[in-house]
């Protein structure tokens, strides 16, 4: 994240520690979709996601006040704060499993993401997404991986939406050649 980002998640904190409730919907709109990235990778259901992303806004909306800029920044704060959340899901699901009964065969097809990353296909991906430049791997990653919006992506590289629109395009199009060869 740039230091224009930090600076301007930071200043929202100040004020939603305050009670402005328009600096934590424009917290919200900024970050709830790379939380939501975040919590699909460790608990990988959308419901369960979503619940630990509300979880986590109900909590900043509490406890802003004990947000300190000098200890580290906002996005850290949120991530630190969604990934105790993702834990919490975690374990409550895992006691709830306790009691669930056990099947008689575990499933011996690999996940859609086992496929990929033991497939041609999948390794060829990977090569291409490390021949691009970081900040196109960057853009690529966040906005399909994360689900970052391009105006989340243009805050967060601090560049024009429209810019931010062909960076991402000509990076599919360094992808899709390189795949292509």
């Amino acid at each position: 994240m740039s230091a224009t980002a930090d600076a301007t998640l930071d200043r929202l904190m100040t004020r939603i520690a305050v009670g402005d409730r328009v600096a934590f919907r424009a917290l919200y709109d900024a970050q709830a979709p790379r939380l939501y990235g975040l919590a699909m990778r460790l608990l990988r259901q959308p419901g369960a996601a979503s619940d630990a992303v509300h979880d986590t806004f109900v909590e900043v909306w509490e406890k802003a006040r004990q947000f300190d800029p000098r200890r580290g920044h906002a996005a850290a704060w949120l991530g630190t704060m969604l990934r105790y959340r993702a834990i919490d899901a975690l374990r409550r699901t895992a006691r709830e499993d306790i009691g669930a009964p056990v099947p008689e065969e575990i499933d011996p097809d690999p996940t859609p993401l086992e496929r990929l990353q033991t497939s041609d296909e999948g390794r060829a991906l990977y090569r291409c997404l490390d021949e691009l430049d970081p900040r196109q791997r960057a853009l690529v990653l966040s906005a399909y991986l994360d689900g970052c919006t391009h105006v989340d992506l243009s805050r967060r590289f601090a560049a024009p939406l429209g810019t931010v629109k062909s960076w991402i395009r000509r990076a599919l199009q360094s992808l899709r050649g390189c795949l292509e060869s």
